[in-house]
């Protein structure tokens, strides 16, 4: 099976797996338009989600609010693309993906600040390339953030759910990103953005000052084929730094999120596992702090079988913290899960799942609104890829 470069770059820096990438095989149709090379690509996202026991509707995440008990159109991704000529010295393309559905109200790139209209611009960039060394790579516009295990686009990932680190990283930004690859088994890439949070051309001003801007930074290595059956497993690790409305009501706003993570490979060909740490740092005002705004944290370990031409096996254990509403404000708890994801490809450009998930609480009742101290969720999702 053949992958585009694309989803290949990602399991190479780390943002999603390996296993991730043998699911499904994606496709661009040639698009009739003034540029020949301009294609179209997306997909449908689809589901069904049974929370047991009564009252059970709590979330995990944004993308999972009012999803419970039910069917559910996620989302619908449309993608316009031209990739840069890889011959090309001063090559050049573009990338637009669009959102439609309930998902895309809870993407937060919105500019006016209003979540509403299941309509959502997750990215929208123009790719240049400079003849620098082995060729300096910029994407300007709005674009994924550099850091986190799981991608946006469930399909890419292990698991049907999002784990607890997703839930506390950035998802996109507005700025300029360049990306190096020094060797075959080194790259980096660095970065300038408005803000650390996704909504397009918002800025930090005010409360900062009009210079005010996130950087972030990442570096990637991977095994050569010189290390055996390592060849090819990932180290990554990134880091962004600047302010986020979000979290500014009494404090300064400002946020690090920091993240490392790897997929590697098992003397057993069919297994791939992975770890992924984020950490979320708040920087609060001391003299009047957010109430509750403490340093969030989450691990991740991640294990993917390919049993069968057909048929592959995900499990994701985690621990981490989670906002719990208290007397003082948000605060966080820890809280354990564990995932199981059978998928099965039965049609062609289909992703098909059946996956359990078990969250558990350390301290207190948490979930079905602050009721039960456990939630468990029966869900299948299907996805087609066009």
């Amino acid at each position: 099976m053949k992958f585009n470069q694309w989803t290949l770059g990602l399991a190479a820096v780390g943002v999603i797996s390996y296993a991730s990438a043998v699911q499904a095989e994606e496709s661009a149709v040639p698009l009739m338009t003034a540029l020949s090379a301009t294609t179209i690509s997306g997909y449908v996202d689809t589901s069904a989600q049974w929370n047991f026991g009564t009252g059970t509707g709590g979330r995990v995440n944004s993308f999972s609010a009012g999803k419970s008990d039910g069917f559910n159109l996620n989302v619908v991704q449309v993608s316009l693309g031209k990739a840069m000529e890889a011959t090309d010295e001063w090559a050049a393309g573009y990338q637009v993906d669009l959102w439609m559905g309930p998902d895309a109200n809870a993407l937060g790139t919105d500019s006016t600040g209003v979540n509403t209209g299941d309509f959502a611009l997750r990215q929208a960039y123009v790719a240049l390339r400079a003849p620098v060394g082995n060729g300096l790579d910029f994407k300007v516009g709005v674009f994924d953030t550099i850091v986190g295990y799981e991608s946006l686009e469930s399909g890419k990932n292990p698991n049907y759910t999002r784990s607890y680190g997703f839930t506390i990283e950035p998802t996109t930004h507005t700025g300029v990103l360049m990306s190096y690859r020094f060797t075959d088994c080194i790259s980096m890439s660095a970065g300038i953005a408005n803000t650390a949070n996704a909504r397009i051309n918002q800025r930090a001003n005010p409360p900062k000052a009009e210079s005010y801007k996130t950087y972030m930074g990442s570096v990637a290595l991977t095994a050569p084929e010189s290390w055996g059956f390592l060849a090819g497993s990932t180290l990554y690790a990134g880091v962004v730094n600047g302010f986020d409305s979000g979290n500014a009501t009494g404090g300064v706003g400002n946020e690090t999120s920091w993240y490392v993570g790897s997929t590697f490979n098992t003397p057993i060909d069919s297994l791939k596992l992975g770890v992924a740490w984020d950490l979320l740092d708040y920087h609060s005002n001391s003299s009047n702090p957010t109430p509750g705004m403490g340093d969030a944290w989450a691990a991740s370990v991640y294990a993917s079988l390919q049993a069968t031409e057909k048929l592959s096996l995900h499990v994701r254990g985690e621990l981490g913290t989670l906002p719990h509403a208290s007397a003082g404000g948000s605060d966080n708890i820890q809280a354990w899960a564990l995932t199981g994801t059978m998928q099965y490809d039965l049609w062609k450009n289909v992703i098909s799942r059946l996956e359990v998930r078990w969250d558990m609480a350390d301290e207190g009742e948490y979930f079905a609104g602050g009721t039960e101290k456990n939630a468990v969720m029966l869900a299948g999702q299907f996805i087609y890829k066009f």
